[in-house]
């Protein structure tokens, strides 16, 4: 018998060197490695003949190994292993590539399972690396084969087919009483969940007759049952952190006098749309109470979120405190501050700033670091120097952080560590569907600016192949000739990796060729602050008429002028990605395009069926949603960065969000119980340790 809370490494077919590994991916109880869950199944439960087999079709089959050889090749370390095997209907070929040590186990005579695809290879007729069982293991029930079949993604050093077999052992072997329940009696009965150990189980291995649809949709009473644990755990968490959180007595309410109200609304360039008055009051109510703002502020590109940030900021600085503002970049964070300073100086409000970034030599560092510590810096703008050590405030009031999920949890936590229980705005221009935005930031006040200023003229947005390349340049020349400007993306899988780099920068010789004798220039993600500036610089002042990129321009960067916006390969890019570049243009009246070039050798149905959402609207919370159907919340948000990187159900809970409302409904509940907050924490205290640190992180964004 083993307990839930053995270490894997006492476990067999792990051992000490896999342990270590697993314990770098966060896996170290066998606890943890029971909600390793299968991401699909294989129906191999039912069993052909090789005389049945068709070229193209995975089947099941069950025969006797006739002889069997390996291959040694010409190739340096590449090896083919040949099993013949047959049943009483014919024999086949299996292969397998680099797996040496199969040599010693298929053995004439030897009675196997194979699970595989037929294919024909040089003329013959063969099954390819098959999955394989035999029937003399002493797992006789079957594991791989005969059954449904769980599959997994490679974990550390193990690989799918031992993370089944380690699995099915544990279970098996697993001493129930050791892996109590999470959810409480009561609310399971409610709901009509199963016991926690039996729902693994049927996860992990599936009952004969299960439906095979509902497996791989996740729709079954086990999955609904694992499902509804986890959100209720969140949910727990998220409203004792709320609670909490409000319950700070920070000594600190905000005065907002009539004379400071006219006072900003003298500074403002424009008025303010119906959406930002709301959500300024909506800011205001929070820093005139007592206790710590903890507000997420969602708008989409362009809508606004700036001048209210700023406005809020202005409050706190009005009121004897500092104020942070955080951005992702040092492109971004420079161009907060000067923009900031703009509106500022065109306002007549004096307000020292300073700009804090990761470039600053060290003379320069020390300088800036001792006037916000002095209190002289009122308004520090800045990127992740901000919460580093060596910086400190005297009064911090307010922090904002901007596009808040990029930065990590545990960085964002360390800057309202910087303050005694600062107020705390993260602003995102990624729209949130609401059942997200509640199982991500339940512990936050959610504000929407649901309206774009007025005087915009929405994007024409089309997608174009490589057989449109010259047409596309001609209209962006026609453009350029009215005195206009274009950028052009192009995609990296990492800015770090010199392929990459080395891709983008012959396509921006290319392009230069053929845009002669247009001026065009690039930026990228490698280059210093000052070469960076120096680009940006000379595209804003008019002085080159296209800007080659990778994704340092998504969010943020702001060049009215430019009114094209080509992106190539855009097919790479995830569809709330693609909204963000395109609020780089379309910032006034003028009409702007966006030209989504898609591969040469993707399939237009496919590039319509992905891309066609964003030539159908500009409706970015419309897009979030499809981009979230499509590629699941991890990509979109980057739930690594949220502390929400193991959460299984979270495309679940967008799909059916009434379990979120149930499992809400629920934790509500029991907190507001005499002895609930005892009960929660209770239940949250005996969670593993990656979860607990997890959720106790969940209070900031």
């Amino acid at each position: 018998m083993v307990r839930a809370d053995t270490e894997l490494r006492y476990l067999k077919g792990v051992g000490p060197r896999r342990a270590e590994k697993l314990a770098e991916a966060g896996f170290e109880l066998l606890e943890d490695l029971l909600y390793v869950l299968p991401f699909r199944y294989e129906d191999r439960r039912s069993f052909a003949t090789i005389d049945e087999l068709e070229i193209g079709a995975v089947r099941t089959i069950e025969v006797s190994v006739v002889s069997s050889r390996l291959i040694r090749t010409r190739r340096r370390n590449f090896t083919i292993f040949e099993a013949e095997v047959e049943d009483e209907s014919g024999q086949v070929r299996a292969v397998w590539y680099n797996r040496r040590y199969l040599e010693a186990a298929f053995t004439a005579g030897r009675r196997v399972v194979l699970f595989g695809k037929t294919v024909v290879k040089r003329g013959r007729t063969v099954i390819e690396n098959p999955d394989y069982e035999f029937l003399d293991a002493e797992d006789t029930q079957g594991i791989h084969t005969g059954r449904i079949v769980p599959v997994y993604r490679k974990l550390a050093d193990l690989t799918p087919r031992m993370l089944r077999q380690l699995l099915y052992r544990a279970l098996a072997d697993l001493d129930e009483g050791t892996l109590s329940e999470r959810v409480p009696a009561e609310i399971t009965g409610r709901h009509d969940l199963m016991p926690r150990i039996e729902a693994l189980r049927r996860v992990h291995f599936p009952e004969p007759d299960a439906d095979l649809v509902e497996l791989q949709e996740r729709r079954t009473a086990a999955h609904r049952t694992l499902a509804f644990e986890e959100i209720f755990l969140v949910q727990s968490a998220l409203a004792i952190r709320r609670h909490g959180f409000r319950k700070k007595e920070r000594g600190i309410a905000y005065e907002v006098p009539d004379a400071l109200r006219t006072k900003l609304a003298r500074m403002l360039p424009f008025k303010l749309t119906a959406a930002q008055k709301r959500v300024l009051r909506e800011i205001g109510a929070d820093l005139r109470s007592p206790h710590p703002m903890n507000r997420l502020l969602q708008g989409d590109v362009g809508s606004g979120k700036t001048i209210v940030a700023l406005l809020a900021l202005l409050v706190a600085i009005e009121n004897g405190y500092q104020g942070a503002l955080m951005a992702p970049t040092e492109i971004l964070a420079d161009q907060h501050f000067r923009s900031l300073k703009m509106m500022l100086d065109a306002g007549g409000i004096e307000c020292p700033m300073l700009l804090l970034t990761g470039s600053l030599r060290a003379s320069q560092r020390r300088e800036v670091e001792g006037r916000i510590a002095s209190g002289q810096a009122k308004l520090v703008i800045g990127t992740h120097t901000l919460f580093e050590g060596g910086t400190k405030f005297r009064n911090l009031g307010l922090c904002v952080i901007d596009e808040q999920h990029r930065f990590g949890v545990m960085q964002r936590s360390r800057l309202a560590d910087k303050g005694r229980h600062p107020d705390v705005l993260v602003m995102t221009a990624t729209p949130i569907p609401r059942s997200l935005a509640m199982t991500i930031y339940g512990d936050l006040d959610v504000s929407t600016i649901d309206e774009l200023p007025p005087g915009r003229t929405p994007v024409k947005t089309v997608i174009r192949r490589e057989k449109d390349r010259k047409r596309v340049y001609a209209g962006l020349r026609s453009e350029i000739a009215r005195g206009r400007q274009a950028y052009v993306v192009v995609p990296l899988v990492e800015e770090t990796a010199n392929s990459d780099l080395k891709a983008a920068t012959a396509f921006t010789t290319q392009l230069t060729g053929d845009l002669a004798p247009l001026s065009v220039g690039m930026v990228h993600g490698r280059m210093k602050l000052q070469e960076k500036d120096a680009v940006m610089l000379a595209f804003a002042t008019g002085e080159l008429a296209v800007l080659v990129a990778t994704t340092v321009i998504e969010v943020g960067v702001d060049v009215p002028n430019a009114s094209v916006m080509i992106v190539e390969h855009a097919e790479r890019f995830g569809l709330s990605q693609l909204h963000q570049l395109r609020g780089r243009v379309g910032r006034g009246a003028a009409q702007s395009y966006c030209v989504l070039m898609v591969g040469k050798d993707i399939p237009s149905k496919v590039a319509d069926e992905r891309l066609g959402v964003m030539v159908e609207t500009t409706d970015g919370f419309r897009i979030a949603e499809r981009d979230l159907e499509l590629r699941g919340p991890g990509v979109l948000f980057g739930t690594q960065q949220h502390g929400l990187s193991d959460l299984q159900f979270l495309a679940e809970v967008i799909r059916s969000p009434e379990l979120l409302f149930a499992a809400r409904d629920e934790a509500q509940a029991m907190l507001a119980q005499p002895d609930g907050h005892a009960a929660a924490e209770a239940i949250l205290a005996a969670l593993p340790a990656k979860w607990r640190e997890r959720l106790e992180l969940g209070r900031v964004g």
